[in-house]
């Protein structure tokens, strides 16, 4: 493992992860939906392959006939992506200038099950989700709403974060970690630090864990930090339980906005999302604790009722070219091709130098360890915590 890697384990070991404004369990719906007017969902590609079977960009009759029926479905129907998160407001951007294709970006500030859910809800309609960004819990649990794929970079993604048939694919991830404003609290040393008077109704977390995925990390951090471990949760629900009867914990949703203005002056976050979400504020800081490194992926997924199936490949393919994968890097995530691409001398190496540093061993939790954590803040966050 390089310096830039962050654990390279199966998706089904990797933390729960859901998103943020938590890409949490906001039900609010902004930005486009898809048009009612969109392509077919039996688009078949020029030279002769059906996007909507195809397996490679191969089996769509090749690269320039993927690209070519994509274009005439003119539409991609994405959802769960603030333009915030890993850069992804660039990342739409680009990809809708360079093929001229409308992407709809539905709820952004959805959750991971949220995702699943308008998929089902909207299953056979125009308006359904294209694609999927996940956190790893929920997409083993919907393996069976997906489409097998495989980019043209598939070599380079690791065994351990792939499904082997392409069913997902892990794409960016990053570490847990604590932001600050350096102005209004102390330098943390240590979570326990967190409980001092200085940190008085300072201290959020991102989402609730039992719904947010960034939460449930979070919580599993500080198990780790207190002598738990990633699956027996106990110590960092105690920890937060701690937390608030002392009066410092915060139970406000951090955002950027949030940020900026003050009333979150610490956040416990991946750590992409606190060096985006404090670039307004030049005093805001990012720890990953030493010695408590807990990494996670994200994960990528067709669903394979998709209204716009070549679309829907044609974003796989951007993503994990070194284009897209350079703009998550400049999101301040950790892309799954990192490495081979810091070994072909295609990664943008100042962007990879910037990332926060991080020390000791990394934690990538095991599906077990998911299982657990999850079945433990079921019974006993809401009642310790609220």
């Amino acid at each position: 493992m390089t310096a830039f890697a962050i654990g390279l384990t199966a998706v089904a070991a990797v933390a729960a992860c859901s998103a943020p404004t938590d890409k949490s369990s906001s039900s609010t719906t902004s930005g486009a939906s898809a048009s009612s007017s969109a392509a077919s969902s039996e688009t078949s590609a020029p030279a002769g392959g059906d996007a909507k079977t195809a397996t490679s960009a191969e089996e769509a009759g090749g690269m320039d006939a993927l690209v070519a029926a994509a274009k005439a479905e003119g539409e991609l129907n994405v959802i769960a992506l603030p333009p915030d998160w890993a850069n992804y407001g660039e990342i739409i951007t680009k990809f809708g200038e360079k093929y001229g294709i409308k992407v709809n970006s539905d709820q952004p500030d959805a959750s991971s099950a949220d995702e699943i859910t308008a998929a089902e809800n909207l299953k056979g309609q125009s308006k359904a989700p294209d694609v999927f960004d996940l956190g790893a819990a929920v997409a083993t649990a919907n393996t069976d709403k997906f489409a097998p794929y495989k980019v043209a970079t598939w070599a380079d993604i690791p065994d351990s974060l792939k499904e082997a048939n392409g069913t997902w694919v892990n794409d960016y991830g990053g570490y847990m970690s604590v932001g600050y404003d350096s102005d209004v609290v102390p330098a943390p040393t240590s979570v326990d630090d967190l409980l001092k008077g200085d940190y008085a109704g300072k201290v959020a977390l991102n989402g609730d864990p039992t719904k947010a995925g960034a939460a449930f990390a979070g919580v599993q951090m500080v198990s780790l930090a207190k002598g738990g471990t990633a699956g027996d949760i106990a110590k960092g629900v105690d920890f937060f339980k701690e937390l608030k009867a002392a009066g410092n914990f915060l139970p406000v949703d951090p955002t950027p906005a949030t940020i900026e203005s003050g009333d979150t002056p610490v956040v416990f976050d991946w750590d992409y999302l606190n060096v985006a979400a404090g670039k307004n504020v030049p005093t805001w800081k990012v720890w990953v604790p030493d010695g408590v490194a807990l990494a996670g992926y994200y994960v990528q997924a067709i669903n394979k009722d998709a209204p716009h199936p070549a679309a829907a490949r044609l974003w796989q393919e951007f993503l994990y070219s070194d284009e897209g994968q350079n703009l998550w890097l400049k999101g301040g995530a950790r892309p799954v091709r990192l490495d081979a691409m810091m070994a072909a001398g295609t990664a943008d190496k100042a962007l990879a130098d910037a990332l926060p540093k991080v020390t000791g061993t990394t934690t990538v939790p095991t599906a077990d360890d998911v299982a657990k954590a999850t079945e433990y803040l079921t019974a006993n966050w809401a009642k310790a915590v609220g």
